[in-house]
């Protein structure tokens, strides 16, 4: 059973580039939305098993949010091969974030 892996400043580039396919879940503790959004990036993390999922606290880990240019939260970063190529804001269905990763392949 698969669950998301907590990333830092200092592990996000080295996670992303250990993963072929890895979406980095941008969020915060007091942040409702992204308390609606973690169950469903939980789910996929156990369903999606060849795409690996993180988490990064913003508050925690702001040089990755000003990195790159997070401004609203949640919001997922999804990266191939180390390289990000689709970026979603917002509590998203899981539908629609299931749609974004078919483009990851």
């Amino acid at each position: 059973m698969s669950k998301p892996i907590e990333i830092t400043d200092e592990t996000l580039d080295e996670f992303v580039k250990t993963h072929e396919k890895a979406v980095v879940d941008c969020w915060a503790a007091w942040c409702a939305p992204c308390r609606m959004l973690a169950p469903i990036i939980d789910e996929l993390a156990q369903e999606k098993t060849d795409v690996k999922f993180g988490k990064l606290n913003v508050d925690q880990n702001r040089a990755t949010a000003m990195r790159f240019g997070i401004m609203s939260i949640p919001t997922l970063l999804y990266f191939k091969n180390g390289v990000l190529v689709d970026k979603t804001l917002g509590a998203l269905p899981k539908a629609v974030i299931e749609s974004r990763l078919e483009r990851l392949n």
